[in-house]
């Protein structure tokens, strides 16, 4: 893998993520592009996370130190070779020019045959693609890396998966496993993209993915559930609407879910990620 793109809480927290995907310990071996700044979100809620994308440096490449020797200036062998040289250099121009026409045709028909042969390659390559792997080999997958990230940090946890929806549950558990939520769930959010990426290069794809590490992912789905009924009683009392800060899908979907079974009101989303966010307003039913 020449590169990575991470979320995180902080842009240097992402960056080491992403450096540990890449197996690279010095940043100097790297290039770093911030696509999103972190911003603080509102009650704790709706923040920007850190986006960066991180890719390997190319090799400097060495110069070609230059092997020809010269030949002694200012000595008779060397006037009398430049002299034959210019008597022949007539000679070799006339017959440049006479196999010029031949040259450049017999380098069109080496071109065309050399990108014929890249075309032939590359649908050989498209046809012998390997097939997305099933999502239970996915999980798998998925369950050994992180069992295998909490080895490195020596947390003790067990890791279980779970397939619903055609979307794959990653449950982590143990007290330990707290050091990998971070704060607002920024460092389970890095390790679920870590482990998207890794199931997406051994498997040829990932199916969508959910993760919940010590009981963080539903304990916040509960404070959301909470969030907004509050937010919803407001809002059927001014008869009026209100737009919450932009979020990801995840905790969208909660905030919609728990909407959708209070009389008096609905909500959707606007804006485009990651400034999409949802909008809870009066429901004015004949």
């Amino acid at each position: 893998m020449e590169w990575v793109e991470v979320r995180g809480k902080t842009i240097d927290l992402s960056v080491d993520v992403a450096m540990a995907e890449l197996e690279v310990t010095n940043r100097a071996d790297v290039e770093i592009e911030v696509i999103q700044e972190p911003t603080p979100g509102f009650l704790g809620m709706g923040g920007k996370e850190a986006i960066v994308k991180v890719t390997k440096a190319p090799k400097q490449r060495r110069r070609r130190r230059n092997s020809r020797g010269r030949k002694g200036n200012g000595s008779p062998t060397a006037s009398a070779d430049s002299s034959r040289s210019s008597g022949n250099r007539t000679t070799d121009r006339s017959k440049q020019a006479k196999n010029g026409s031949q040259d450049r045709k017999g380098s069109e028909r080496q071109e065309n045959k050399v990108s014929d042969q890249d075309n032939r390659k590359q649908n050989t390559s498209e046809e012998s693609r390997p097939e997305q792997a099933p999502i239970e080999e996915q999980a798998k997958v998925a369950a050994g890396f992180v069992s295998g990230l909490l080895d490195a940090f020596g947390l003790e946890g067990d890791v279980a998966t779970r397939v619903e929806d055609e979307a794959l549950y990653i449950d982590v558990v143990g007290s330990q496993t707290e050091a990998l939520v971070g704060p607002k769930g920024a460092v389970m959010q890095s390790v679920l993209e870590l482990t998207r990426t890794v199931v997406q290069r051994k498997t040829y794809g990932a199916p969508r993915m959910r993760i919940d590490i010590a009981g963080y992912g539903e304990r916040r789905r509960e404070a959301l559930k909470i969030y907004a009924t509050k937010l919803s009683t407001q809002v059927i009392e001014d008869q009026n609407e209100v737009m919450l800060e932009p979020m990801n899908a995840a905790d969208r979907k909660v905030l919609h879910d728990a909407i959708a079974e209070i009389d008096g009101v609905r909500s959707y989303s606007e804006g485009e990620e990651p400034r999409r966010a949802v909008v809870i307003a009066y429901d004015t039913k004949d």
